[in-house]
């Protein structure tokens, strides 16, 4: 276990590997345990790290912090702390929200997003994810086998109202065309059978930098849903070219998005 200090505050990650850095950042559920695989995969041409966002896992607790601008603001800490310069992100849900915050403020540190399962808008999330306490989002939301219990052991140490705060701030928060107008290379990544995400109209989500990929047989984390599946697509996608948007992976016949 590795912890930093950030504004006298206990922020835990865990780093594997070596090379150009991605950074991993988990969603309202859980923590940086269910990145396992993906850190695995990821670490041996990358030096992957995974952290615990405020309020999450063995992150410190701070009702203060748990806006997206404040995550955003522990990411930008977190980097500066470690001396850490361009990055990849790969988010999920909520931690896509935040990739997407910290890279509106920081375009040149981030050469490309993976965002898995990410809300484009409020209206996007599921009502029981705005009430419903953390042990009972995993209950709905898990795949129920062990791998799956195992990797989101830490969800009952959420703090539930740094779930309700992040998503707030999609009511009023324009994040997602504000994002894409960088035309940073952006890879939105949805499980088909996310009863959480609803998956947005593929012509509303993309553009010249922004591709989609639906994964059919994957519901809220399509990284344990699917995960040899889900560490491919994450491989190809890091191996592009900096500057080269996504929709190059269609030329793989298995990341062409299914024609609904």
């Amino acid at each position: 276990m590795s912890a930093v200090l950030l504004d006298n505050s206990i922020v835990h990650y865990e780093v594997l590997g070596r090379g150009r850095p991605v950074i991993f950042l988990h969603g309202w559920v859980g923590s940086w345990k269910y990145w396992i695989a993906s850190l695995q995969v990821a670490s041996t041409s990358y030096r992957a790290y995974a952290l615990d966002l405020w309020g999450f896992g063995d992150t410190a607790h701070n009702e203060l912090k748990y806006s997206l601008d404040e995550q955003a603001k522990l990411l930008e800490a977190f980097l500066n702390e470690l001396g850490i310069g361009r990055i990849a992100l790969v988010g999920h849900g909520l931690g896509a929200l935040v990739g997407m915050k910290f890279a509106a403020r920081f375009p040149q540190s981030v050469d490309r997003l993976m965002a898995v399962n990410c809300p484009l808008n409020y209206d996007a999330v599921h009502s029981r994810l705005k009430t419903n306490s953390p042990q009972e989002l995993s209950d709905w939301l898990s795949n129920r086998t062990s791998e799956a219990s195992t990797a989101l052991s830490d969800a009952p140490k959420a703090d539930p109202k740094a779930i309700a705060a992040s998503i707030a701030i999609l009511q009023s928060d324009n994040l997602f065309p504000t994002f894409r107008a960088l035309n940073i290379p952006c890879l939105l990544v949805y499980g088909e059978k996310d009863p959480a995400v609803t998956v947005p109209a593929y012509e509303a989500a993309t553009s010249t930098f922004t591709h989609q990929i639906i994964l059919e047989g994957s519901g809220h984390f399509p990284m344990l849903d699917e995960t040899p599946k889900f560490n491919r697509l994450l491989t190809d996608f890091l191996a592009l070219p900096t500057g080269i948007s996504p929709t190059e992976l269609q030329m793989k016949d298995e990341w062409k998005r299914r024609v609904r």
